[in-house]
Order: structure tokens, then C-alpha cells, then sequence
């Protein structure tokens, strides 16, 4: 298929040259790139999206038009959060992909159709797709009673998912000219970016997954009919966002409540439409999926950490070891990151999790090790 690439620039970004006459080459820069692809997601009826993706990259880094090799990152977002929130944090030191910067990385990370500055296909924006049970927390202040969705079926898939990436790999690999890119998940991320790179090994050096969502019995195919599950369209308000991390907490002073705060505020930013339902909430679709499953993983040779958190409670910590058993390279390491939900990059033992990352990419070993299980912070 045929993809069709524009980029602009950020503000940070317009200042590149002043920045370099100063000799600032350890300034991090923040550059917009909006990709233009043909989108397959079922709610946008073949017509044309723009996938959005952030770079942060040290401004010395991003001078090089070659020679990066395998210094290439893209981080792939989860079911609800968008990259710029989940990776690029600006409370204190909690953004990843600014502390794989600050190591020599060009770090990309991009949002899905659906999600953060990429296209929102239509029906997200009718309230009428939510399910009633969640339709109801809107009423009256957004709805005067509950309605009729009026798309029947997902707004997106893995598939369109799939697509999105392929055509964010492809502008970073004719952009930065290498043949390869790092791929760094989170959750729903996992088949996301696992899937694609199930699909397209040539294009990936290695995975850092955290906990990523592996179910080892899913369909390796598309089904010949598939739903979203549940409503087309999902929320989240700030109550929800906070009960979700404390019921995942094990440890005193596991997270820091102003980084939640901040998080959320960052989260209420990233979705303009949704912060003005009822007293604000981030919207995704429900994403139906399949193609990331045992008999696929077990043909994946691509190096690959995976890091649990040891109160997980949305991706269970032994569905991420399954996937570590499954997985058929012979370079892997399985990390149970201690004191750390689901949110593991927002809490107090980010660091640990952000330096076996980067030992992973710059190395293939955590701890020195290239395939082991380990246990990290307690």
C-alpha cells in the first residue's frame, strides 16, 4: 500500500539552527512528525489518517544523517494512553524516552488512530457509542437519556493498528537511513508491536516489552467476524484513572500522588473532546484482537526483555512470564520489577526499569545477563 509522509516541525524544533550556533548539542529536542497513511481502521471507511509520533532527541544526536544503526527507538502505547503521556512524562525525571535520549537514542514515539494527536475517527465523538452502563455517568450533564451507538462494530482493530506502525517504521527507516528500529511497548502495546514484529523481522532489532498483553490461546488470525469488545468506545475519568493504580498498590510510597497529578493533567491535554465530557475523561476505542498467540511468539528470534510489575493487576505477571517461556528467541530476559503496578514508568522504581532498558538496547543483557529471570529492587 501506498503511504504518503508529512512532517512538521515543533517549535523546539524551529530553533535548531540557533540551538547549534550556540554549540548546544546536549540541548533534547521535541519534533512533530505527522504521518500520513491509508488507514484500514473499519470506522474510517478507507479514507486517509494522519498517525502522529514524537521524537525526542538530543540536538548532537539529531544532526547525524547516518551512522545511527541500531539507535532507533519507538515506544508503542497501550489500550487508553497515548505515547506523549505514557513515555514522555514532564514531571521530574519520568520521561523514558527523554532518558533514552540523554543516552545517544533517536527516540520516536507514536500515537494510534484513535488516540493523543492522530486521527480520531468520527464515531468517538458520539457519546451514544459508549455502553449504557457508562452512558448513564453522563447523564444529564452530556446526554438527556441513553442512546443508540450509532456505529455498529469496532472503530479500530490490531490490524489497522498494524498498519498505523508499518507506516511510522517505514518514514523513521527512510528518515534516519537505517534498516532497523527498537521497539519499546507497554501493555496493549505488546501484541501491537510483538504482532507487527511477528510480521515484519527485518525491521526490528529488538523488544523491551512491559507488561504486555499475552494471551497464548488468541486467534492467530483475523476472525471472519469480529465486534469490539463491548461498546466501540471506551472512557476514563479521574476517579477511575486514581482507583486503577491504588488497588495496584503493595509497597509504601510506591508512586508519588503530584506525579499522578501530573499524569492526568497530561492525560485531559492529550484528548481536547474528552475533557469537556462531564468533568473530563480520556476516550479510546476497544480494539479487537488476534495474531500475537503461542504458535506465533514461539517463531519470534527478535531479543526481548519483558518486565512485570510485582502488583500488576491488569496484566497478570504470569501471563508476562508465559510469554517468556513461549518466545522462541534464544536472547530474552523476564524482570519482576519490585514496588511497581501496571504504571511502572510513573512510579518511584521508574529507574530501574528505564536502565535495564537502556542496558538491553545498548547491550542484549540486563545485569550482564542475555538470557535469564530476574528480580530487580527487592
Amino acid at each position: 500500500m501506498k503511504r504518503f509522509v508529512t512532517i512538521c516541525l515543533s517549535v523546539a524544533a524551529l530553533f535548531l539552527a540557533q540551538m547549534l550556533l550556540a554549540d548546544d548539542g546536549e540541548r533534547l529536542l521535541s519534533v512533530d512528525h505527522y504521518v500520513r497513511v491509508n488507514s484500514t481502521a473499519p470506522a474510517m471507511g478507507g479514507r486517509t489518517a494522519q498517525v502522529y509520533a514524537r521524537e525526542v532527541v538530543l540536538a548532537s544526536t539529531g544532526l547525524r544523517q547516518s551512522g545511527l544503526g541500531d539507535k532507533v527507538i519507538l515506544f508503542i502505547h497501550g489500550a487508553g494512553t497515548p505515547a506523549e503521556v505514557s513515555f514522555d512524562a514532564g514531571y521530574q525525571d519520568y520521561s523514558w524516552m527523554a532518558f533514552l535520549a540523554k543516552a545517544g537514542f533517536d527516540v520516536f514515539g507514536m500515537d494510534m488512530e484513535g488516540y493523543g494527536r492522530s486521527t480520531r475517527p468520527a464515531p468517538m465523538n458520539d457519546p451514544c457509542n459508549l455502553s449504557k452502563d457508562a452512558q448513564l455517568t453522563f447523564v444529564p450533564a452530556l446526554l438527556s437519556a441513553p442512546c443508540e451507538g450509532t456505529l455498529k462494530g469496532p472503530i479500530t482493530t490490531i490490524g489497522s493498528d498494524w498498519n498505523d506502525i508499518g507506516a511510522v517504521v517505514d518514514h523513521i527507516l527512510a528518515l534516519r537511513h537505517v534498516q532497523k528500529v527498537n521497539l519499546v511497548a507497554w501493555s496493549q502495546g505488546g501484541p501491537r508491536a510483538g504482532g507487527y514484529a511477528a510480521q515484519h523481522p527485518e525491521k526490528v532489532n529488538k523488544m523491551v516489552l512491559l507488561a504486555p498483553a499475552y494471551g497464548r490461546t488468541g486467534p492467530a488470525t483475523q476472525p471472519a467476524e469480529f465486534a469490539a469488545r463491548g461498546a466501540s468506545l471506551g472512557t476514563q475519568s479521574h476517579a477511575e484513572f486514581t482507583a486503577n493504580w491504588d488497588r495496584q498498590v503493595g509497597c509504601p510510597d510506591q508512586y508519588d500522588p503530584a506525579a499522578s497529578e501530573a499524569i492526568w493533567k497530561d492525560m485531559l491535554e492529550s484528548d481536547p473532546v474528552g475533557a469537556t465530557w462531564g468533568t473530563g475523561v480520556r476516550r479510546a476505542p476497544s480494539v479487537p484482537s488476534w495474531g500475537w498467540n503461542q504458535a506465533i511468539v514461539a517463531k519470534t528470534v527478535i531479543p526481548t526483555l519483558m518486565v512485570s510489575g510485582q502488583h500488576d493487576k491488569q496484566v497478570a505477571p504470569a501471563n508476562v512470564h508465559n510469554l517468556y517461556a513461549d518466545i522462541g528467541s534464544p536472547q530474552k530476559v523476564f524482570v519482576d520489577l519490585a514496588c511497581s503496578s501496571h504504571n511502572a514508568m510513573w512510579e518511584k522504581n521508574h529507574m530501574l526499569l528505564f536502565r535495564a532498558s537502556l542496558e538491553w538496547l545498548t547491550k542484549g543483557t540486563v545485569n550482564g545477563k542475555e538470557q535469564a529471570e530476574l528480580r530487580i529492587g527487592y
